[in-house]
């Protein structure tokens, strides 16, 4: 049996509850304070949105210029006693698209347009497959007093084997000897009316299909003192005449200041 003890009642148990019970009080579910910062946190986390979506949009569009600019904005450049104004998607390096005294200048250019980075051409520029469409420049201060041209009888013709052949576009291909420290490389010429006899060195690749951007390589000599080193494809030797004649016009006409060499 359960027994309720002596000291129990129902009307002390009644006494007991209504001592000790408290009052309740209705609280908020969310306070003001929790309600603020509930939304400094949205306004945050959209601005980050806002932030992600904008810098987004142009992280992706540096990513897709892959250092490249559609900008045809002049930069204008101060190469030893040389200046030249060269647009600025002509200029491969974002380094280099600022006024002022440079060491150098590297470009790259279309062929046979001759035109920088545009939207309309910008898988020639992207796409590593398609980049044998490309002229590549380094414009510096001229360090010799020759050219690739000035240099054939001077040098090259005492480092070439003797045997030549019959290259095809009016060009010879001569071969270099062994210990004359151009390995793989061979030597072609081309006679031309007015002016040095044509130079160009070469590596040429064993198909059509493996040509690349820089397979070719001349220097040439533009201003006051300027030296124009530039690579192109193998395969476009049949136009070398048209390429060397719109390389030296191209740099010529962007010259600030024009070249009295023959004066």
């Amino acid at each position: 049996m359960f027994f309720l003890p002596r000291s129990f009642s129902p009307r002390t148990a009644m006494h007991h509850s209504a001592e000790t019970a408290q009052p309740l009080h209705e609280t908020p579910l969310l306070s003001m304070s929790l309600l603020l910062r509930a939304m400094a946190l949205i306004a945050t986390l959209a601005a980050l949105t806002l932030a992600i979506s904008i810098g987004g949009r142009w992280i992706g569009e540096r990513i897709s210029l892959a250092g490249n600019t559609d900008s045809v904005a002049p930069v204008t450049l101060t190469i030893g006693r040389d200046t030249l104004e060269v647009p600025a998607n002509a200029i491969r390096f974002s380094s280099q698209r600022k006024d002022g005294v440079a060491e150098r200048a590297d470009l790259y250019l279309t062929w046979p347009q001759m035109q920088g980075y545009t939207k309309d051409n910008r898988d020639r520029f992207d796409d590593i497959s398609q980049s044998s469409g490309l002229i590549f420049m380094q414009i510096t201060q001229s360090t010799m007093s020759r050219d690739m041209s000035g240099r054939l009888e001077p040098i090259y013709n005492h480092l070439v084997d003797g045997k030549s052949e019959t290259f095809g576009a009016g060009m010879t291909l001569h071969h270099f000897r062994a210990d004359a420290g151009y390995p793989g490389e061979v030597l072609l010429t081309a006679p031309r009316v007015n002016g040095d006899d044509y130079v160009v060195r070469c590596m040429l690749p064993a198909t059509a299909e493996a040509a690349t951007s820089g397979d070719c390589q001349r220097d040439i000599k533009v201003g006051r003192d300027l030296s124009v080193l530039y690579r192109f494809s193998s395969q476009h030797l049949p136009d070398w005449d048209h390429i060397d004649a719109a390389i030296r016009h191209f740099v010529e006409a962007r010259l600030v200041t024009r070249s009295d060499a023959g004066r």
